[in-house]
Order: C-alpha cells, then structure tokens, then sequence
C-alpha cells in the first residue's frame, strides 16, 4: 500500500486542531456554539491547504455519523415509551391531555408544511455542490402503497437494521399505550416503567457525549468538501441561514399569532406581550428546558393560564412538538439534500415528509441537540446520507437561537389555547393593561 504524505500530514494538522479545539472546550469553558464555528474555520482551512487529501481526516466524520445514527432507533424507542408512559400519571389528562398533545403536533405539522412549500417553491440546494462519501447508495423513493405499508412494523430487528424509523416509533407507541391500559390495575409492570425511565436517562447522556463531539466533526467534513469543491460553492448555504430565520419568524409570530385570534380567540398582542420575557430567556439561552420556569410565570401571571394547564402543556412542549427543531430545521434540510441529490419528489413523497416529521417531533424528547437527532431521524428514514446533517451543523448553530425561541412560543401558544378551550382561562388577567409581565432577572 503506498503512503501519500499529504494525507499523513493533513490528519496531523487536523490532530493538532483538535487539541486546540479540546483545550479552548474542557480548559477554557468556550461555549459550544462557538467551538463549532471554530471547527468550520479549521475545516475550511484544512480544505483549502490539503485540497483532496482528506483520507485519514474524514474518518472522525464518519465515525460521528455512524455512532449517532446507531443511537437514533433506541432514544426514539426509550423516549417514545418514556412520554406516552408518563401522560397517564399526569394530572386532568382526560380534560387537557388530549387537546394539548394536539396543539402541540399540530404547531410542528404546519411548521414542516409551510417549510416544504416555500423550499420547494424556492429550490433551497438546487445546484449546491457536494460529493457525498464514497459508496453511497442512492435510495429509490417508495410508492404511495408501499409508503402505508412500510409505516407499521413488521420485523423489529429487521426495521432497526434497516433504519425504518416510522415502524419503529409505531412499535414504541403500541408499547406504551399497552402499559397506560394496565399499569393501574397491575402492579407488577411498573418495573418495566422504571427500566424505560432508566433506560431514557442513559440513553440521552450518550448522545449528550456524541453531539459534544460536533465540532471535530464539522471539521473533519468541512475539510473534504472545501477539499472537493471551493469555498464559493458552499456559499448557498448562507441562503438557508437566512430563510431558516424567516421561517422561524413566520411560524412565532405569523403562524401562532393566528392561532391564538382564530382558535383561542383572544388578543395575539396580549400574548406576545405576555409572553415575550420567555421568548427573549429562550433566544439567548438557547434552551427550551431551561426557559420552562419563565414560560410557566408568564402562562400564569401574565396571560391567566390556568397553573395546571400551563405546567402541563409548557413541560411537555419543551419536549414534544418542537416546530422549529422538529419541523422547519429538519424539513428544509432534508428538502435541500433532495434538491441537491437530484432526486424527484412528488406530492405523496413531500407529504411523507412532513408525516416522519411529526412522528419524530415526538421522540426527541429531552435529549441535548434536538434538531440534530430530528434531522438524523428525518435523514434516516428518507434514505438521505447522514453527513449532510454534519455539513449543515455550522449554519445550525447560528439558527438555534431562533429554533428555541419559536418552539418556546409555539408550547406557550398550545398552552393558552387548551386552557381558552376548556374555559380555563382568567381574561381579565390576560387582557389587563396591568404591568405584570415579570422581569426576566426578578
């Protein structure tokens, strides 16, 4: 086997890079976000030095591709169990249960519809050029009959193997309905309970462990693609940067704004206002989670929501539905590969789409990196290469503040609409000049 210095000597580099990208990371506290614009400039920078000798340096990627694919099937399958197990220990389920379920899924399913329509429409990565790793098979889109079929479980080991999300996700949920129909009357599955919960748990530390290694993985992408093509090729990619945050806009303010007129009925200026200290701990956090204690305050305080209903809808919204991570990111990614793939997309295929969409939208529950586990879901069960998901990561970071501010609205407005539905809204609170919009800081 002959050896090419230049291949040696660009994964040397590379190593180096690493070491600095490790030091700023565990020494010096750099935010994550940063770490990963940092591994595109070093990307870009090895790509430019070392053109196409990238054949030690895009293995990392790969294996960062391969290690998170593997993890897709069981967090959906644990997380699924964990979600649907616990709504039968929630309180007033009969009353809001449902209607905040769905409220919640149909923010994403209207994020992901608006989504296709206008990347469709706009031919987002029509032209983009990038060479997908070597040996990848392109993946024949399945008939409509065959797209019903495939939807339900046939051979578990079979479907996992194979990546088939969607049987597997209906596979999960027929699991955990089962459980809500005998837990209280047998006591003896609660150990399963527990060993979902647990399993949940460990489940999302490891990817927590995976998605921290992003950076070196842009890198290690980054660096063959400029290797192959040219910085200015690449370019294309702003576009969807900024059509991302269009999107996000349409959906916080457009989208939920309509809802609460239409559908709760009362004044979208009120909401926003109510609502906007969240918005704002959500854009700058960049944490659905940890903006719950805000939304819930301003739900309560500012907008009159019955307590019971916003701690219900707001937690589960942190968690299930997510239009923006779960919805718009993955639909308008996976349209771009498509576009640039070259492949030919009908009506029943784009519909298809936004259906995985949803379906995943409830198994990213909890985990660190919720738009890159949903694009990988979404990538994995369309047969599209998952590196492109690493490709998109550096643009993904810039868009994240958006994404978490529009999922942060979109739980806040399935919330105040349950509660509108059920009466269990104080309107004199919520339509009150009053200034009772706490402070962020108090």
């Amino acid at each position: 086997m002959s050896i090419n210095t230049a291949d040696f000597a660009a994964l040397a580099v590379t190593v180096v890079l690493f070491a600095v990208i490790y030091y700023l990371d565990y020494k010096k506290g750099v935010d994550f976000g940063l770490l990963t614009l940092l591994g595109t400039v070093f990307g870009i920078a090895v790509g430019l030095g070392f053109g196409n000798h990238f054949t030690y340096v895009e293995i990392f990627g790969r294996i960062y591709t391969n290690v998170l694919t593997a993890l897709v099937v069981p967090m959906l399958l644990f997380s699924i169990i964990a979600s649907i197990t616990n709504l039968s220990e929630s309180i007033h389920l009969k009353k809001i249960g449902g209607k905040s379920i769905f409220y919640l899924i149909l923010n994403t399913a209207i994020a992901s519809t608006i989504t296709v329509i206008a990347a469709v429409i706009l031919k987002v990565g029509d032209g983009f050029a990038y060479k997908v790793a070597d040996g990848y098979q392109k993946v024949e889109v399945p008939s409509v009959v065959d797209t019903i079929v495939n939807l339900f479980p046939s051979n578990f080991a079979t479907n996992w193997s194979e990546g088939q999300i969607i049987p597997i996700v209906v596979f999960a949920i027929i699991i955990a309905l089962s459980y809500n129909a005998i837990s209280k009357e047998n006591e003896s599955v609660k150990p399963f309970k527990a060993f979902i919960d647990a399993g949940n748990q460990v489940i999302g530390q490891a990817i927590d462990w995976i998605i921290g290694f992003t950076p070196y993985a842009v890198l290690s992408f980054l660096a063959r693609a400029v290797g192959r093509s040219s910085v200015t090729e690449l370019l294309p990619l702003l576009s969807t940067l900024v059509l991302s945050y269009i999107l996000c806009a349409v959906q916080a303010f457009g989208v939920e704004g309509l809802l609460i007129k239409f559908v709760a009925k009362l004044s979208p200026v009120k909401f926003f206002k109510g609502i906007a200290p969240a918005q704002y701990v959500a854009f700058t956090t960049q944490s659905s989670v940890g903006t719950i204690p805000v939304t819930l305050r301003q739900l309560k305080e500012a907008l009159g929501v019955d307590g019971d209903v916003a701690s219900f809808t707001a937690g589960l919204g942190a968690n299930v539905g997510m239009p923006a991570c779960a919805g718009i990111w993955p639909a308008l990614t996976a349209v771009f590969s498509v576009h640039m793939l070259g492949y030919h997309y009908g009506i029943a295929q784009y519909a298809f789409l936004i259906l995985i969409t949803l379906v995943v939208s409830v198994g990213t529950v909890g985990v660190p990196g919720t738009a890159t586990i949903t694009s990988t879901a979404v990538f994995a069960a369309l047969g599209l290469p998952i590196e492109l998901v690493v490709v998109f990561a550096p643009i993904s970071t810039i868009v994240d503040m958006a994404r978490t501010m529009t999922n942060v609205t979109g739980a806040a407005t399935a919330a105040v609409i349950t509660a509108a539905t059920e009466g269990l809204v104080d309107e004199e609170v919520y339509n009150s000049d009053q200034s009772k919009h706490v402070a962020v800081n108090n």
